[in-house]
């Protein structure tokens, strides 16, 4: 019996690791975490028997715990309930999970993942914000502790797939692919006029607002790039992206023979969800297979990274290296929850990004009190 950890179990991937739990009678889940909403929570109680849930916002926490009484779950079933990032570190580090989700969006995910890593739980990596901003603490910390950190990003689990085919070849550049999003062959005018009703549609995947709005801006494969140099140790050079409009090449890596190794599969995150979560062994997953011949064809494209400016701002961050890819990171998150706030327009995103960017002095090696503070002070200015 494998004993699981879900931060962040209302979202979309949480409720998608929750469908490969239900086909694995040898998964349960022991912590849930989430930030606010208390009827889906709510339910997952009821399915899954947790024994611990954390809700990040207060007032909820407060609410679940009037809802848990009156219920109807026997008592000796009903969870404790934790709030705040406490409640979040409790799960991360609670003693009978054997692996933690970390499926929380934003930034917020950096201290429950390096807690869990040090008390020696398996990590199934959603939340790419954690290596971009953390990376340098996060990995030789998982090194030294023994921590495996299994990818369950779509595009970095097809490149660890794809190296489980190495034997140990390395790796000549990862193909790090992209569906350009809804909005590829627009120009610039046409961009000018996104609205956040329009950015919300991506064509291939059903993800949150946050990574949707990512995804369309392409700052989430500006944030994929730097997660894979971490998580592979590779070098920005080394990673290309490309343009995969169906989303069927999940990611391929070359090796110096000129092989590419690519992984297929359907735009559907339940695969690698499943792999990181049962790991090194291959199960029934619940999702439509592939059908080439009835796909028929697929096409490739270079991105282009003046009209997508996020991308090229964030391969400069990465250069840049230190504590800038946190600007980068914590800047669009602002910007994004600004925009679907409406307060801002679409191409005002990459120009936020830009000016935080600016205006930041480097720290060669940021510790995480000062990873933190970077994000605090961004914040702040909005």
């Amino acid at each position: 019996m494998k004993e699981l950890s879900i931060l962040g179990s209302t979202g979309s991937i949480g409720t998608q690791t929750l469908d490969i739990v239900r086909a694995n009678d040898d998964l349960e889940v022991v912590c849930l975490a989430a930030n606010s909403n208390v009827a889906l929570i709510l339910e997952q109680i009821r399915e899954f028997h947790p024994q611990l849930v954390s809700l990040y916002d207060e007032a909820a926490a407060k609410e679940l715990k009037e809802q848990l009484k009156i219920s109807g779950i026997p008592k000796a079933s009903i969870p404790a309930v934790e709030t705040g990032m406490e409640g979040l570190l409790q799960c991360a580090t609670y003693p009978e999970a054997d692996l933690v989700v970390t499926a929380v969006v934003g930034m917020i995910g950096i201290e429950p993942t390096i807690a869990a890593i040090k008390a020696k739980k398996t990590i199934a990596l959603a939340n790419k914000e954690t290596l971009v901003s953390a990376g340098h603490l996060i990995m030789p910390l998982a090194e030294e502790m023994g921590v495996r950190i299994l990818p369950v990003d779509s595009e970095h689990s097809a490149i660890f797939q794809c190296l489980e085919a190495a034997h140990g070849n390395p790796v000549d550049q990862i193909l790090l692919t992209a569906s350009g999003g809804p909005f590829r062959t627009y120009t610039m005018e046409q961009l000018e006029k996104v609205t956040v009703e329009d950015a919300l549609k991506h064509p291939n995947w059903n993800m949150g607002a946050k990574v949707t709005i990512d995804s369309s801006t392409m700052v989430n494969k500006g944030l994929e790039i730097c997660e894979a140099c971490w998580l592979f140790g590779v070098t920005v050079d080394q990673v290309k992206v490309l343009i995969q409009p169906q989303s069927i090449l999940h990611s391929a890596v070359e090796f110096a023979d000129g092989a590419v190794i690519g992984q297929f599969g359907v735009p559907d995150m339940h695969l690698p969800i499943a792999y990181a979560l049962t790991w090194p062994e291959r199960r029934p997953v619940p999702q439509k297979r592939l059908d080439l011949a009835e796909l028929g064809s697929l096409t490739f494209f270079a991105p282009d990274y003046e009209k997508f400016r996020g991308l090229k701002l964030a391969v400069d961050a990465i250069r840049a290296g230190g504590s800038m890819p946190t600007v980068f990171n914590a800047a669009n998150e602002v910007a994004v929850r600004q925009f679907l706030a409406k307060e801002i327009g679409y191409l005002d995103i990459p120009k936020k990004i830009e000016q935080e960017m600016n205006a930041h002095q480097v720290i060669a090696h940021p510790s995480l009190p000062e990873i933190l503070s970077i994000r605090e002070e961004i914040f702040a200015h909005h």
